[in-house]
C-alpha cells in the first residue's frame, strides 16, 4: 500500500496494522494511540465507521475502483484513494483549506478497512462505475 499523499510514518502505521490485524484480528492499544497521535480526533470516528462496516469498495470489470463510505448521518461519500480525495466538508475545510490534517474520517476509514481487509465488496458494470465517477447516483 503506497500513497504519494501520505507521509512515510502514516504508510508504515497502515502496514503494521495490516500485518498485526491479519495475525490477531485486533489492533493493539499502542497502534490505536499512534493512530490518534497521527490523525487526531478523526481516528476514533474512522475506526467506528470501520466497525460499522460502512466502507464499500466498488469495482468494475475495467478495473476501476472507488470507495463509498456511509457517514454517521447516513450520507454516502465516494472517496478516491488514487487521488486522495473525499467530497465531505471536513476534507475540504481541514485538509484542503486549512492544511490542518492528513485525512478526513471517511478517507481514514477507507485506508483502515483496506489494511484490515474488512471493506465490503460490490461489483458494478462499467456504465454504473462511469455514473458513480461522474457524481450522479446509480
Amino acid at each position: 500500500m503506497h500513497s504519494p499523499f501520505l507521509p512515510s510514518i502514516a504508510e508504515q502505521l497502515f502496514r503494521d496494522i495490516q500485518k498485526i490485524y491479519k495475525e490477531t484480528s485486533q489492533i493493539p492499544d499502542e497502534m490505536l494511540i499512534a493512530l490518534k497521535f497521527v490523525y487526531g480526533p478523526c481516528a476514533l470516528q474512522a475506526l467506528d465507521l470501520v466497525d460499522q462496516r460502512s466502507v464499500t469498495c466498488v469495482s468494475s470489470p475495467s478495473g476501476r475502483r472507488a470507495f463509498q463510505v456511509t457517514g454517521g448521518s447516513g450520507r454516502i461519500y465516494t472517496c478516491f484513494v488514487s487521488c486522495h480525495f473525499c467530497p465531505c466538508p471536513a476534507f475540504a475545510y481541514t485538509v484542503l483549506r486549512r492544511n490542518d490534517g492528513l485525512l478526513c474520517k471517511h478517507l481514514l476509514a477507507v485506508y483502515l478497512s483496506q489494511a484490515m481487509g474488512v471493506a465490503q465488496q460490490e461489483a458494478v458494470s462499467d456504465r454504473e462505475m462511469s455514473t458513480l465517477l461522474s457524481g450522479t447516483a446509480f
